[in-house]
């Protein structure tokens, strides 16, 4: 499974079935962010909406 920068790999999961989800409906980044943003409400992925985890995520949808 690819990492995400997530601290668990339960984080990691939840974030590729994001990623997974962006790829099959092509996603806008704004949509994928916001999807960030709202898994990070969850105390247990909090680092979603980190640097690291953005990035890894847009160079991944976006090849940038």
């Amino acid at each position: 499974m690819k990492t995400y920068a997530m601290f668990s790999d339960a984080g990691d999961s939840v974030v590729a079935k994001i990623v997974s989800a962006a790829k099959t409906a092509d996603l806008a980044w704004t949509t994928v962010e916001a999807m960030l943003i709202e898994l990070a409400k969850d105390a247990r992925y909090a680092e979603a909406t980190d640097t690291e985890v953005r990035e890894t995520v847009y160079c991944e949808l976006f090849g940038a």
